[in-house]
């Protein structure tokens, strides 16, 4: 349980990033990290709700960040 906890705090941010450093768009990284999410709740990976709001939470922190991200690298 302790490690799903961590994963669920980590991975989505990472994802969000890694997404948003390909596509150069974050709200495409945002969009894919939400699917992969929304895919694995359908197939019965994640069955503890406060699980999914971990995640949710750092899907969101991924966002407010790769959004800082993108608009400094803008500012270059």
């Amino acid at each position: 349980m302790v490690l799903k906890v961590i994963l669920a705090l980590i991975l989505p941010f990472l994802l969000v990033n890694l997404f948003t450093r390909v596509c150069y768009n974050h709200y495409v990284g945002t969009a894919l990290t939400a699917a992969l999410l929304i895919a694995s709740y359908v197939k019965g990976y994640t069955d503890n709700p406060f699980i999914i709001v971990l995640d949710m939470t750092s899907l969101v922190i991924g966002f407010i960040y790769a959004r800082k991200m993108k608009a400094q690298l803008l500012r270059k």
